[in-house]
């Protein structure tokens, strides 16, 4: 029967084409596919494609559980992302994305996403198979459920018991490993080394370093599979260097490496990688940290870990002194970015962007990262439909805005994030229309900044709050919002407000709190944002505003203490998150 209705929508949209006619409005919901793509470590996404509904008030209500568990967990319910088209035309490209190697880009880009509901299960534990239940309600008609598995991936690991082969500078350009092959680095100068092997599944080729002590001038994992690099140092200080290409690679690992290079790990135009872990590395850039160099158009350089591509995960990794410090690619670079990790990185001094997730597809996953000092905190120019998740980001020190979501972007969640900057507070300038914007429990304060530019660009005049064009399936509540000594006035769409009582009128931040910096422990205010400042410590104080009155999440904050959810990117008295490399260990031991 639903292959019947299915065959009929389609004949029928074809009808209506070929005549030149509009179809009417389909309210009800035909529920097509659920799929469940590129799983990675730590996540799962699922995919629900439907036909209909476009009133868009048909909900999927999520819960999951691991195979071979009784108990069942709810996840946050997956978001409405309608049928879209964004055209991409030259003059948004950005300047380097023709510095780097690969084909010219396009003059155009289309990018298209399917009508579909859409979400992350969050947090799971890895090479783990879950059940997951998804139930789908349309007051209009078209209820249904279903049931899918899907497994997380591995953490790459070496094969057990590998066998290990020593090697030098000189002896390593004659070695051919075979899957499965530990090939133990020895000190020296390597200069730049092409791997020219593939390992298998469960048998990667390993290249190790125990000691940094083998140095590199550029590493090339070009369309390999299974390799991965761990504990090397490499070093190229020049204009367009490189450090580690993944350009074309799938299933690769760098882990505990140090780079010194302009594009610190890069795969920066297609078909960039596929499947790839970017892990404990320490990668340090040529930018500093100047109003000079601040900006799209600043005196700035290189980019420390960029990847284009699906299902590639960058994680506890430390990035400093960057035009763009973790970043995917844009335009005609771009090749499916979905399902993208990036979390518990530590990220300072980023002169353009911390964090530039431009040109997510679906179910990219920014989380638990530290900035401090970026000209943007958290970009999204644009997301391309949807979701496209920031949750529980702390930034310190940024100048001109904590979410950057320009060109259309269309379905940001932003949920948990703290940010403390000059300037506006939690703020989004564009004049382009933004849509389908979710935030929930974000602590933003800014401050006054003064007539000063900053890479040509003022930090905005100390509003609490200032979101000039989010579309009308925007949702914005539940944040704490304020400015150190400046009135609280700002602007979320058409409503401009002068005061706090005006702005929780509604329609959005009826739930709203207005804070200061009381609410931290002895965190100096950042005015003026330079010198750079050191990381600090945004976890808030006991007994504070934010704490117990944030909004329940699903799967997003269950772990709270006391009696609800605190706002912002902490709960009060917890464990600061492991930001950046962690302790080195073999991957095949426990």
């Amino acid at each position: 029967m639903i292959r019947y209705a299915i065959l009929v929508f389609v004949v029928l949209g074809c009808l209506w084409a070929a005549a030149g006619a509009q179809p009417e409005a389909m309210n009800e919901t035909l529920a097509l596919d659920v799929t469940t793509p590129y799983p990675t470590l730590i996540h799962l996404a699922v995919e629900w494609r439907i036909l209909g509904d476009d009133d868009l008030d048909g909900v999927v209500s999520v819960r999951f559980r691991e195979i071979g568990t009784s108990e069942w967990r709810d996840g946050m319910p997956l978001r409405r992302v309608p049928k879209g088209r964004l055209a991409i035309p030259r003059r948004w490209w950005r300047r380097d994305a023709e510095e780097v190697d690969g084909p010219p880009p396009l003059p155009n880009r289309i990018f298209e996403w399917a009508n579909k509901h859409s979400g992350s299960l969050f947090d799971l534990m890895s090479d783990t198979e879950y059940e997951i239940e998804l139930s789908l309600h349309d007051p209009d008609g078209g209820d249904a459920v279903k049931r899918v598995r899907a497994r997380t991936r591995p953490e790459p690991r070496a094969m057990p018991n590998a066998p290990i082969t020593r090697v030098t500078p000189e002896t390593l350009r004659t070695l051919k490993p075979t899957a499965g092959d530990v090939v133990l680095l020895g000190a020296g100068d390597y200069g730049t080394f092409v791997a020219r092997f593939d390992g298998e599944p469960g048998k990667p080729i390993v290249y190790r370093s125990d000691d940094g002590a083998a140095r590199f001038t550029q590493i090339d994992l070009i369309g390999r599979s299974y390799v991965h690099v761990e504990g090397v140092t490499v070093v190229n200080p020049e204009r367009r260097g490189k450090g580690i290409d993944l350009m074309g690679a799938e299933f690769c690992a760098i882990r505990w490496c140090t780079s010194r290079a302009s594009y610190g790990v890069s795969a920066s135009s297609r078909p960039g990688a596929r499947n790839c872990y970017v892990a404990d590395n320490d990668v340090e850039g040529p930018s500093v940290w100047t109003s000079e160099s601040m900006g799209a158009n600043g005196d700035n350089l290189g980019e420390g870990i960029r990847l284009t591509g699906p299902g590639n995960v960058i994680c506890f990794n430390r990035v400093k002194g960057f035009r763009d410090c973790i970043s995917t690619m844009e335009s005609g670079a771009v090749e499916d970015q979905i399902c993208v990790d990036i979390y518990n990185n530590d990220i300072y001094l980023g002169a353009d962007d911390g964090i530039e997730a431009d040109y997510a597809s679906s179910n990219c996953r920014i989380i638990q990262n530290r900035l401090t000092n970026c000209f943007v905190g958290l970009s999204s120019q644009p997301s391309l439909g949807g979701p496209t998740y920031f949750i529980r980001n702390a930034m310190y020190n940024l100048v001109y805005s904590p979410f950057k979501f320009h060109n259309r972007s269309t379905g940001n969640v932003a949920l948990h994030n703290t940010s403390v900057k000059i300037g506006d507070g939690m703020v989004c300038y564009t004049r382009a229309v933004f849509d389908h914007s979710y935030f929930r429990n974000n602590l933003c304060i800014g401050g006054p900044a003064g007539e000063e530019k900053w890479g040509g660009y003022g930090a905005g005049r100390g509003v609490p709050v200032w979101m000039a064009a989010p579309g009308d399936h925007s949702d914005f509540d539940y944040d704490a919002l304020g400015a150190v000594g400046m009135p609280f006035q700002g602007k979320i769409g058409d409503q401009r407000f002068e005061g706090f009582d005006e702005m929780v009128k509604g329609p959005h931040e009826m739930h709203a709190l207005q804070v200061d910096m009381s609410v931290f422990d002895g965190v100096l205010f950042p005015s003026p944002p330079v010198p750079e400042r050191e990381a600090v410590d945004l976890r808030p104080k006991e007994g504070s505003s934010v704490v117990d009155v944030g909004f329940r999440i699903a799967n997003v904050n269950d772990g709270y203490v006391g009696a609800g959810p605190d706002i912002g990117a902490y709960e009060v008295g917890g464990e600061l998150p492991h930001y950046g490399p962690r302790e080195k260990r073999l991957p095949n031991e426990d």
